[in-house]
């Protein structure tokens, strides 16, 4: 007989996803890659890493890398402001345990090195 385990609570976390290009991707035509904010449901980061990497996976995207930036509560206790449309995104992501992408910002060749040379004119 095995024993039901006790449902661990889940937490919203904010990950940022940069990702490459891939065929089938979806991201523009000229687009190098994109970020994507995103917020996901998980017992601890790690899971919510992986459940978000798995998602975006399935939707033909090229993870490149993941930078988490913690739970909701955690950046309250870091002091993070965080505006309401963000905490109803979160909140989402927490009830449907899902992964939930709020922004995603194109990147286009050129675009990291727009203010390379601001300031050497001294």
């Amino acid at each position: 007989m095995s024993e039901k385990k006790p449902k661990r609570p889940h937490f919203v976390y904010t990950l940022l996803v940069e990702v490459g290009r891939k065929t089938g991707d979806g991201l523009p035509d000229g687009a190098t890659g994109a970020a994507l904010m995103c917020y996901a449901s998980g017992v601890d980061e790690d899971e919510a890493v992986r459940e978000t990497v798995a998602v975006l996976k399935t939707a033909d995207l090229n993870v490149l890398e993941v930078t988490g930036y913690g739970s909701l509560e955690e950046r309250e206790g870091e002091g993070h402001d965080i505006e309401v449309d963000e905490r109803k995104m979160m909140a989402r992501a927490l009830r449907e345990n899902s992964v939930v992408v709020a922004q995603t910002t194109v990147f286009r060749e050129g675009d990291e090195n727009d203010d390379e040379d601001e300031g050497d004119d001294a």
